[in-house]
């Protein structure tokens, strides 16, 4: 009998990889402040299949964007073509990590996650495309959960030197909610709460994402700075909303209004773990009055001292309020993109009321990590 030795070793190095969206509950603009964040993974999901090839090669067909990456591994480190090249630092990241790329790889990606609207496609791709990688490489590895969020991390944000934390590429390759600690040491905990639906709305205005975390990440690090050298013992950790009124005289109204609100959305944070801990822990039921209160108190922070809520976003949220979500905010940098309305019990009130404010409505639940089949 003649085999196919081509068709047959193909076959052998199959895979299939998927990886979820995600929202900010609690802690939109902080991780790269070092403060703490709560998110969670949702059910819109990026799926890519992929075989290994004989031709060193990469082609990955991207139809929902209408296009294709296509690249050589023959020469490595791979030189970057692009802002953002994702697929080809994912590769750079696994080279420093002693991974080999002999054969090529081919196949397809396909997604339902809102392309750049805030919730996390970006990472859900590098998550996704770096377990093809690890398990077409020369010699596979099955990295855990943790080990690819790092690897994204460094191939999305160190690689391109942009102003991002890590809050994504966790969420996405843990999946359900998580809570991480930035500081003063690095803690990542799961949270096991049942929380209702929510419903994901897409203003469908493009937003800049470097710009905008950019902007308040330096502005908030110099205001910051001003502080602690009028006062050593001033820390975005520690201080207390009393203790920084002290400074009120110090500042423009615009410096106090952003650093005030940074330390309120951390003190809701702590609110949130506080109250998702004891859910978790102690398995009551979910206030779910409490838990809406929460979001919209930190979205209105997020409107009124980081500004980065659009008129559109604001129309959507309050026609989501008065269809009967319980709360809601501004999901990712802002600016455009994505808000959502918590509405355990009006979903699809609220997706009719999004929709007639402009927006395109998605409802969604809490949704697994990263997952892998071959």
């Amino acid at each position: 009998m003649k085999f196919n030795f081509v068709s047959l070793f193909m076959n052998n190095r199959f895979i299939y990889t998927s990886a979820p969206g995600r929202i900010c509950l609690f802690g939109e603009h902080q991780d790269y402040l070092g403060l703490p964040v709560i998110a969670a993974a949702i059910s819109k999901r990026m799926h890519i299949r992929a075989n290994l090839t004989f031709a060193p090669k990469v082609f990955m067909n991207l139809p929902d964007i209408n296009s294709y990456e296509y690249f050589d591994l023959k020469n490595l480190p791979l030189p970057y073509t692009c802002e953002r090249d994702y697929f080809r630092s994912a590769v750079n990241v696994l080279l420093k990590e002693g991974f080999q790329f002999s054969l090529g790889i081919s196949g397809e990606l396909n997604s339902s996650i809102p392309i750049n609207s805030g919730t996390a496609s970006s990472s859900a791709l590098i998550v996704s495309w770096l377990n093809v990688l690890s398990h077409l490489a020369d010699k596979p590895r099955n990295l855990s959960p943790e080990e690819l969020a790092g690897l994204a991390y460094k191939a999305e944000v160190e690689e391109f030197n942009e102003p991002g934390g890590m809050m994504d590429h966790y969420a996405v390759a843990v999946g359900g909610i998580i809570y991480l600690q930035m500081s003063p040491s690095f803690r990542l905990e799961t949270l096991s709460v049942n929380l209702g639906k929510f419903v994901l709305g897409d203003s469908g205005e493009p937003k800049d994402t470097i710009g905008t975390m950019n902007r308040i990440k330096s502005e908030t690090l110099k205001i910051a700075h001003q502080l602690k050298l009028l006062d050593p013992n001033f820390s975005l950790l520690t201080t207390t909303a009393d203790e920084l009124l002290a400074y009120r005289s110090l500042l423009s109204k615009s410096d106090f209004n952003l650093i005030n609100g940074t330390i309120a959305n951390r003190d809701i944070s702590h609110k949130a773990i506080t109250l998702l801990r004891k859910l978790s822990n102690e398995k009551q039921i979910v206030d779910h009055y409490l838990f809406g209160q929460l979001l919209l108190e930190h979205n209105d922070n997020l409107r009124d001292a980081q500004q980065i809520l659009t008129p559109k976003i604001n129309r959507m949220l309050d026609a989501s309020l008065e269809a009967g979500a319980l709360g809601g905010k501004i999901n990712g940098s802002g600016g455009g993109g994505c808000m959502f309305a918590y509405a355990p019990n009006k979903t699809e009130n609220v997706v009719e009321a999004i929709e007639k404010a402009g927006g395109r409505a998605y409802i969604v639940s809490i949704d697994k990590g990263v997952t892998v089949s071959q």
